[in-house]
């Protein structure tokens, strides 16, 4: 990877294209945050492709400089994975909501978590379906009116933090788009981790499901001496209930898919596999 020959401001991480988010929506924090983060670690944009499913957080690629690619719903892992793994030298991240990574893709994170490749994951979780007038998504509480639930939502909402941990990535953060300052450090540390760092970011759905009020009486940080690498706390941060916790709550050090995959394509190399000539001989 290389860095950018002049280092850029985070202003000129900005494309043409214009966010059309609601006004207060909380996708425009996590973007922000983004454009800090890779003015801080001089990312150029050259080397930096972002990839997107469907719901309000879809567009997002349009908005940074850099490669990009709108997927389909749920499909940012697939993608993103033979991205990395076509060029392992590129800065890869994928973008998604609740709903367009914990329903239709949700089937896809635990493979991309236990492969372990070096791109990060962020979810702008709203806990809501936003783009299609505010229906009940996989991480929407208990109770929560909405046109798909007028008596309430009745299913228990998932923990997209303790199933990640669960599920073997090797780092796991949690921000908000409220505290963009934090959060950009928190985007940085998951870019600087090697391997598959995943962030999941409350953000705020004004329209639909504004929890701005209410929020930052429950936010608070991880506790000042967390063992990140000790599992077991990880997951009692992730099910805590009397507060919402920003920060990394877990990280450790394993080889990477692309580390696997190299050494597979040494040993082949090594193996001496027999000529086609050999193979086709055999059906003569």
């Amino acid at each position: 990877m290389s860095t950018a020959t002049a280092p850029l401001t985070p202003q000129e991480y900005k494309t043409d294209e214009h966010p059309i988010w609601c006004p207060g929506c909380g996708d425009f924090g996590v973007l922000a945050s983004v454009y800090n983060a890779l003015s801080a670690r001089k990312v150029n944009p050259r080397d930096l492709v972002v990839v997107s499913g469907i719901g309000c957080s879809g567009r997002t690629p349009g908005f940074i400089k850099s490669y990009g690619f709108h997927s389909v719903h749920g499909r940012v892992l697939p993608v993103a994975l033979g991205v990395k793994l076509a060029n392992p030298n590129l800065h890869v991240i994928g973008v998604g909501g609740d709903g367009d990574g914990f329903a239709i893709g949700g089937g896809h994170v635990p493979h991309a978590a236990r492969r372990n490749p070096d791109m990060v994951y962020l979810i702008m979780d709203n806990a809501v379906y936003g783009l299609t007038k505010g229906q009940y998504s996989p991480t929407s509480p208990v109770g929560y009116v909405a046109g798909s639930t007028p008596y309430g939502n009745i299913e228990q909402p998932l923990n997209p933090l303790a199933m990640v941990i669960s599920y073997g990535a090797t780092f796991v953060g949690q921000g908000y788009s409220g505290k963009p300052r934090e959060l950009s450090e928190l985007i940085n540390k998951a870019m600087e981790h090697r391997g598959f760092a995943f962030l999941n970011v409350i953000s705020p759905c004004i329209t639909f499901n504004n929890t701005y009020k209410v929020l930052p009486a429950k936010l608070a940080e991880v506790p000042p001496g967390h063992d990140v690498t000790n599992r077991a706390k990880a997951f009692e941060l992730a099910l805590e209930t009397e507060h919402i916790r920003l920060g990394v709550f877990y990280q450790v050090q394993q080889p990477t898919f692309e580390d696997g995959v190299a050494q597979v394509v040494k040993k082949a190399q090594a193996s001496s596999p027999p000529r086609l000539e050999e193979i086709f001989s055999e059906f003569a």
